[in-house]
């Protein structure tokens, strides 16, 4: 009781001192003294059901009705230092769980930071990496309602102009809250030009190391979970572990080679598709172990004389690195794995995404495009290869695209996009096979003046059969059409349809048969200065979504939504 009551004073006089900051700001920056910016987003969602398209059985479907998040960011400046501020709000949101609802405000971040000579201090909130993120990333993607901030202290060092040192503490951001274990950890990077100063051949290299100890109630709950298990699955569990990451990027005239290598010692891991024994009875499913886990990763590009081509490989083993065992999907993430696909953004060539596989994967992918001296002509290809490290297939993606730009009055594009996508693996669907694809689109944009224009899109995705049900895989082929009016600087309208062509062996059902079903969207934008505003009438099917190379699987949608995004 005594800590709860002492937590809450401390919280009370830290809010009050953030506020009394926020209100000098003001004042200061009335009389000419700081700089204050800002910004605020806020989202609206008025949900409408339809079981038929299973937008049903959630609480905002059932009885809310209405759910909305908001962000208000102040960032000040004055007397050498630099003030930050977030208030976050959660109304009947579905953004942490889409199959449920979730209600909390208050202060979602804030930080301190001051650099004195060649030392850097900052305190509160911190967003930060090291190298690419494998080992260590504090980050927020707000779609998928992700903010793994650091909550602590960090302290920069500059060795030379080049060369920063920087060590770091705290706990991992959760929600409003924070995990108990501890993080910790150790950066030091440079740069090097490797000559004279005309000289175009250069690295920057780096090495980073980061630790993990486990707090005592989630080390209580694994060996709990652990007594359960025979003699021949069970392991005495770590209270530690370290994660240590080289990385180097060599930059020479056209080429660029980034490489990183990194190790983490033995840790208390999950398999969401582990097989063990319980109870005389085998069980398939978050089984815990205990292994070591290491991550080779590599790119390298070539950009000149229109031509540009990147090659990316990774091979992941055991390097889920997480703030406690107990946390799944995408929360508690200490580190970072990058995606091994292109990022799509056509509506039907996103559809099916492969999220990153912590425990094992072996992928690489390809990236060449090709722009003629006159620009009139763009040439582009993605080939995206995965599989688990005992070769079993996950995903491959072959993705093409031609583009041509008539004067200054119309541009077409065209492509096709070759898939085969392991629903069993990423959505968590046994015993379905292999997921083919191939996905065909136009998008033609016709400008009647340089303010006026019009888009349109047409789209198709056609898919294999499933022999054991003698039916089209999953919700079967679709067709998709848009088009975009676009009055800038102002406003954008635009209506698309999603069609569900050919129904497949997850599509609805009505009166015993499967139904082919629309799924529309209305939009309109509009912007004044620094405003945007956005209202939408959005019917989506059930999928996966991914940001910044983080996916989860979401339920379908049917409402409206309003959004509100403005910088000042």
């Amino acid at each position: 009781m005594y800590k709860i009551t002492l937590n809450s004073v401390v919280r009370k006089i830290l809010y009050g001192l953030i506020f009394w900051v926020c209100a000098i700001s003001v004042s200061a920056q009335k009389g000419g003294g700081g700089q204050l910016t800002g910004s605020f987003q806020a989202n609206a969602n008025f949900f409408i059901r339809d079981s038929l398209i299973g937008a049903a059985n959630t609480p905002q479907y059932d009885r809310q009705k209405y759910g909305a998040e908001a962000w208000l960011n102040l960032n000040y400046q004055n007397w050498g230092f630099d003030f930050g501020l977030r208030y976050d709000l959660f109304n009947n949101s579905n953004l942490l769980n889409p199959t449920d609802s979730y209600t909390a405000q208050g202060i979602g971040a804030w930080y301190i930071r001051k650099q004195i000579d060649k030392l850097g201090l900052q305190v509160g909130y911190i967003y930060d990496q090291i190298g690419s993120g494998i080992i260590f990333r504090a980050f927020e993607e707000r779609p998928l309602l992700i903010d793994n901030a650091l909550v602590g202290g960090r302290l920069t060092y500059d060795l030379s102009e080049n060369w920063q040192v920087k060590a770091f503490t705290g706990q991992q951001k959760q929600q409003f809250d924070r995990y108990d274990s501890i993080l910790k950890g150790l950066n030091i990077e440079g740069f090097l030009l490797l000559g004279d100063s005309t000289s175009r051949w250069s690295i920057a290299p780096g090495l980073g190391i980061v630790n993990r100890t486990l707090d005592d109630a989630s080390m209580n709950s694994l060996v709990a979970t652990l007594n359960t298990y025979t003699e021949r699955d069970t392991f005495t569990p770590k209270y530690n572990t370290y994660a240590f990451s080289l990385y180097n990027t060599l930059s020479a005239g056209p080429i660029t080679w980034y490489a990183e290598a990194a190790y983490k010692t033995k840790d208390n891991l999950n398999d969401p598709f582990g097989r063990f024994e319980r109870d005389s009875t085998v069980v398939i499913g978050d089984k815990y172990f205990l292994a070591p886990g290491s991550v080779l990763y590599s790119s390298l590009s070539y950009a000149a004389s229109g031509l540009g081509i990147s090659i990316e490989a990774k091979r992941t083993e055991n390097f889920s690195f997480r703030i406690r065992p107990q946390a799944q999907l995408n929360r508690g993430l200490v580190g970072f794995l990058p995606p091994m696909t292109r990022v799509n953004t056509y509506r039907l060539t996103s559809r099916y995404n492969a999220a990153t596989q912590e425990l094992g994967e072996w992928a690489w992918q390809l990236d060449a495009r090709y722009t003629t001296p006159d620009r009139n002509w763009s040439f582009y290809l993605n080939r995206s290869h995965i599989d688990d490290l005992q070769g079993g297939k996950l995903y491959r993606e072959w993705y093409s695209e031609v583009i041509y730009k008539h004067k200054k009055l119309w541009t077409l594009t065209a492509g096709l996009q070759f898939q085969t996508y392991n629903q069993e693996r990423y959505e968590v669907k046994p015993g379905v096979p292999l997921l083919q694809t191939k996905t065909p689109y136009l998008d033609f944009l016709y400008k009647f003046t340089r303010r006026k224009s019009i888009r349109l899109e047409l789209q198709a995705m056609l898919v294999g059969d499933d022999a054991a049900v003698n039916s089209r895989q999953d919700y079967g082929n679709w067709l998709f059409g848009l088009v975009e009016l676009s009055l800038a600087p102002r406003w954008v309208f635009a209506v698309s349809d999603m069609y569900n062509l050919a129904p497949g062996r997850n599509s609805p059902e009505l009166d015993g048969k499967k139904k082919g079903l629309h799924y529309p969207r209305l939009d309109v934008y509009y912007t004044l200065r620094a405003n945007r505003f956005s209202l939408s009438y959005i019917k989506q099917v059930e999928g996966v979504v991914c940001t910044g190379g983080i996916c989860r699987l979401e339920p379908a949608f049917s409402g409206l939504r309003f959004s509100v995004t403005t910088n000042f």
